[in-house]
């Protein structure tokens, strides 16, 4: 007697793809879509296995409909257990050229920045390459953000970074095709550890 294996249509576990029946339409979908589609800087914070990732992963595939590029960089990827400060930074630049298929050869220029500290060179990277070949709007979803956590050095000028680039939209027009996303089980609030700093207070 043959007996026919039944295989679930749902999933325990991990992103939902973007073509799966069993997703389902959030407000948060929506709010998140809209507000990207607008150029706002968004995060979307909250426990774990509450299908955040899936959330960034239908995201994507709507704003590429939309004619908006997305490029995706899960921190857990990089590491944050014996890495150093400039192999983090570098290793983001790396996510971004990748995802963008930049025809650079990134090790080269990134030590032609060797007189900069990391974060200023992820900076110039931003300045130099990323923004001048940007033809249609670019989101940076930025996912497990609060493995932050576990690194062995400071990343508030991580979320300077950031937040400057959402400051130089005033100065430089071109930064307005240029957007963050951030994911994580955090809170704004904890993003900069040092209180005589200023908050992580832009976005929605």
């Amino acid at each position: 007697m043959l007996t026919q294996s039944y295989q679930s249509p749902y999933q325990v576990g991990g992103s939902l793809p973007p073509t799966a029946p069993t997703y389902v339409q959030r407000s948060a979908d929506r709010a998140l879509q809209q507000g990207l589609l607008a150029g706002s800087f968004c995060y979307v914070f909250n426990a774990r296995q509450m299908g955040k990732s899936s959330l960034r992963v239908h995201t994507m595939a709507q704003l590429s409909q939309a004619g908006v590029h997305s490029v995706a960089i899960d921190l857990t990827a990089i590491g944050s257990q014996q890495i150093a400060v400039e192999q983090w930074y570098a290793a983001i630049a790396a996510s971004l050229a990748r995802g963008l298929r930049l025809p650079l050869n990134l090790g080269q220029w990134w030590r032609t920045q060797a007189h900069l500290p990391p974060v200023a060179r992820l900076g110039e990277f931003l300045e130099q390459v990323i923004v001048p070949s940007l033809e249609q709007p670019l989101v940076i979803f930025i996912d497990e953000i609060d493995s932050i956590l576990g690194l062995s050095f400071p990343t508030d000028d991580f979320f300077a970074l950031i937040r400057t680039c959402f400051n130089r939209r005033a100065d430089t027009p071109a930064y307005q095709r240029l957007t963050f996303a951030l994911f994580g089980v955090t809170t704004p609030s904890a993003l900069v550890a040092d209180k005589t700093r200023t908050p992580f207070n832009i976005g929605q």
